[in-house]
């Protein structure tokens, strides 16, 4: 898991008046605050949460 690539997430867009399973992935992510910033590795699984709140972010590598 050495070579795995890290990926930067950004809140971009405010949670509120998003859907309550869109604020869960977004918590789930790390994601509080607007234009808070975390990294995670990139795997299937996060750039799925990332995907499904694209709308919200900015993914960047």
């Amino acid at each position: 898991m050495a070579d795995t690539k890290v990926v930067k997430i950004k809140l971009v867009k405010s949670l509120i008046g998003s859907s309550e399973a869109q604020r869960k992935v977004a918590a789930a992510l790390g994601l509080k605050k607007l234009n808070q910033v975390v990294e995670h590795h990139n795997s299937a699984t996060i750039m799925g949460m990332a995907n499904k709140i694209s709308h919200l972010v900015e993914v960047s590598e």
